[in-house]
C-alpha cells in the first residue's frame, strides 16, 4: 500500500481555506486585543484626550433631572452661571 501517492491527508483544496481560517483566527485575536487596551487602558497614565463632561451647567441640569433643585432654583443658578462665564 502506498500511502502519500493519493495526498491522504489534506488535499489540495483544503489550503486556501486553511488560509482563510488562519488570517480570521489572528485578525480576531488582534482585534480582541486592542479592543481590550481600549477598554481597559483608559485612564491609566498620561492625559486624557476627551474634554471635561461635568461643566458647572451640566452638574446643574443633573442634579435638576433628579429633582434636587426647584425650578426656579435651577433658572436662578444657571442665570448666575452664564452671566459669570
Amino acid at each position: 500500500m502506498m500511502y502519500g501517492w493519493y495526498n491522504q491527508g489534506m488535499g489540495g483544496t483544503w489550503w486556501p481555506l486553511m488560509i482563510i481560517g488562519m488570517i480570521i483566527f489572528w485578525s480576531i485575536l488582534v482585534i480582541g486585543i486592542a479592543l481590550w487596551f481600549h477598554h481597559y487602558g483608559q485612564g491609566r497614565g498620561g492625559a486624557s484626550t476627551h474634554p471635561p463632561t461635568n461643566t458647572a451647567i451640566a452638574i446643574l441640569k443633573e442634579r435638576f433631572a433628579r429633582g434636587e433643585l426647584t425650578e426656579e432654583e435651577f433658572l436662578r443658578r444657571r442665570k448666575l452661571l452664564e452671566e459669570g462665564s
